[in-house]
């Protein structure tokens, strides 16, 4: 027992000097995981702070994600010629289509080096809600390490990721609906404990 507290330990160790931050690796190791359909979605322990980034939207504008601040975001990093994410397009856009307003958007961010091949695909797949953002030279997913696509990040109203899931998922699930309500009842709950 003491030998394998001693590799636990040797362990953790090593991780943590690899990743170089101590919140990092803690929110890395202390994770729950919740079932999304035939994927595992890793929720963080405590929120994590996501870098500035950017992409343009459909007109064309470079846009943030401090520009979807007070809205719970679910940011699904896709391309158009993989598979696993023309799977799972659908029902990305049926959450949408239920839940998205005011407070929640799904933020489909398609890598396509040609952004003109994301309109026929949502005409083809029957993709109504979504609207088009785009990162042609993959700079998003190079700073969130998005091992591949799709990725899918949960992003809470003040801008933190919440967790994620690599893989295609089942995102209109009720499953899914609860991590989202989660979401928005923390968020509610920390802005009426700062009016008191």
């Amino acid at each position: 027992m003491a030998l394998i507290s001693v590799i636990a330990v040797a362990t953790a160790l090593f991780l943590y000097q690899r990743n170089n931050a101590s919140k990092s690796f803690l929110d890395n190791v202390l994770n729950i995981a919740v079932d999304i359909g035939d994927q595992r979605f890793m929720r963080w322990h405590t929120p994590r702070e996501l870098p500035t980034i950017s992409f343009q939207n459909e007109a064309g504008k470079t846009v943030s994600l401090a520009d979807f601040r007070g809205r719970v975001v679910l940011l699904n990093i896709w391309a158009t010629w993989c598979p696993p994410c023309r799977e799972e397009m659908p029902s990305l856009d049926r959450l949408n289509a239920k839940r998205g307003g005011p407070t929640f958007e799904v933020v489909a961010l398609s890598i396509d080096r040609d952004s003109a091949l994301v309109k026929p695909f949502y005409q083809e797949f029957g993709v109504q809600t979504l609207r088009g953002y785009f990162d042609p030279a993959s700079k998003v997913s190079n700073i969130l390490r998005a091992p591949g696509v799709p990725t899918t990040l949960l992003i809470d109203q003040e801008g933190r990721e919440i967790g994620r899931t690599l893989g295609p998922a089942a995102w209109d699930s009720p499953q899914v609906e609860a991590l989202i309500d989660a979401a928005l009842l923390s968020s509610s709950t920390k802005a009426n404990d700062g009016e008191k």
